[in-house]
Parts: C-alpha cells; sequence; structure tokens
C-alpha cells in the first residue's frame, strides 16, 4: 500500500501526482473516471460514492481512513472461526439476536442473565454490550468444557485494558492487516471519558464486518435496546480487536 502523503486529498488539490495515483486506484476498483490529475466533480462523486460503499462518511475528501481502505489489497470472506470456541461463540450470540430489554431501561430476562454473568446486580440498570460480549464467551466456554478466557467485567474499555496484549489487533494493525480480524473477535470503539461500545465480529467480507451487538440499535449507538446484527468496516473500530485463543 502506498504511503499516505501527509495531508488529505481533496476537490482542487494541485498535488497532481497524489491525484493521480487516487484516480488511477478508483478505475482499478471499477469506477469509470478520467485520470488527468485534476481532482474535481467527477473525482469527487467516486470517493463519495467508495466511501459510502465502504461505510465511512461520504465527505469527499480522502483522509488516512479512506487513504488505507482505498488502497488496502482486497481480503477474502473470512466465515470460519480458527477456533473451536470462537465459532461457539459466535453460535451462541446468533441465538440471541433479537433478544430486547423489557420492564425499562437495561433489564428484561436475559439483558439481567448477561449483566448478572459479568458480576453485577441487574438491578442497577447497567448498560449491557460487554456483558452480552461475555455472556457469549462463558457459554460458548462452557459447552466447549473449556476454561473461559474472556476477561470478566462489564466495562468496555476496562475489557481492552485488561485483555492480555498478546490478544490485542489494535485498529491500524487491522486496517493494514485486515486477516488479522476473524469470526469471534472482540470489536471495541472508544467513545471518550470511559465510555464505549463493543460486540463480536461474526464474518469479515473484504474489510467488511458482520456483527452481532448487545445494547444497540439501528444506528449502531452504544445505548441500545436490543441484540441486533450490525454491519461496520474495519475502519469504523478506533480501539481495535480482541482475539482470545
Amino acid at each position: 500500500m502506498p504511503s499516505y502523503p501527509g495531508g488529505a486529498v481533496r476537490r482542487g488539490d494541485p498535488r497532481t501526482t497524489i491525484v493521480t495515483r487516487v484516480q488511477a486506484r478508483l478505475v482499478e476498483l471499477g469506477y469509470g473516471i478520467d485520470v488527468d490529475g485534476a481532482f474535481g466533480a467527477e473525482t469527487d462523486s467516486a470517493v463519495r460514492l467508495f466511501q459510502t460503499r465502504a461505510g465511512i462518511e461520504a465527505d469527499g475528501i480522502v483522509g488516512p481512513v479512506s487513504w488505507a481502505l482505498l488502497f488496502a489489497d482486497p481480503a477474502p470472506v473470512v466465515d470460519a472461526a480458527p477456533t473451536a470456541l470462537l465459532a461457539r461463540v459466535v453460535l451462541v450470540a446468533a441465538t440471541q439476536v433479537g433478544k430486547r430489554e423489557q420492564g425499562g431501561t437495561n433489564r428484561g430476562p436475559e439483558v439481567d442473565a448477561y449483566v448478572r454473568a459479568a458480576g453485577l446486580d441487574p438491578a442497577g440498570g447497567h448498560p449491557w454490550c460487554q456483558a452480552f460480549v461475555y455472556w457469549c464467551f462463558a457459554e460458548a466456554a462452557r459447552a466447549e468444557g473449556v476454561q473461559n478466557p474472556c476477561v470478566k467485567t462489564a466495562r468496555v474499555m476496562e475489557h481492552w485494558a485488561r485483555s492480555p496484549v498478546a490478544t490485542r489487533v489494535a485498529a491500524s494493525t487491522a486496517l493494514d492487516h485486515p486477516g488479522r480480524v476473524v469470526p469471534g473477535s472482540v470489536l471495541v470503539i472508544d467513545h471518550g471519558h470511559g465510555f464505549g461500545h463493543t460486540g463480536l465480529v461474526e464474518r469479515v467480507d473484504n474489510g467488511m464486518l458482520h456483527t452481532i451487538e448487545g445494547n444497540t440499535n439501528e444506528t449502531g449507538g452504544r445505548e441500545g435496546y436490543a441484540v441486533m446484527r450490525k454491519r461496520r468496516s474495519i475502519a469504523s473500530i478506533n480501539t481495535g480487536f480482541i482475539v482470545y485463543p
């Protein structure tokens, strides 16, 4: 992958060599534009379409995230987990899709079970995306007859901080090496001020993640109400992934 030029490439950019490189790559990917070194309306539209398909903000500006996605080598679809435990984690998570809060915010029979598994009293009305992840690992480990490797916590950023360093795939590494992200990986998004969101990767399709997430909603928020399947780009995960053995 060519190195990021150190400044966002956008409409009217005078760096013809860099603009030509962007245009040529867009043509390689099937976008029918002229390769003329001029970042005009045609190139702007092509970049926005590429960004839309990649699941990132379609602003027409080729910044570091768009650059990394644009020049990344196409990756194959990965729908098989590398270990029996991670495969089981995905299967367990899939059985919970559609489960939702009942009787109040952050409450309900299934939600209470997730939170209780992570060591908290459900009566506290705790956010439960991380508790859902832990519950899935606990159920999978029990079914496989192995020790649960997942850190027992209901806090997303605490999970990241306490996870073994060897299991972490930083966001920048995942962009450069998307093959490191596999089914059963735990995605970690940092929202700042100690808040975060998490979920499980179900499969990976050419840089796009198909996930199962708890405490989410249709827009992918961290304070939702159900277990849902979502679709995200690897680039949208700003902290990284935890890949347990």
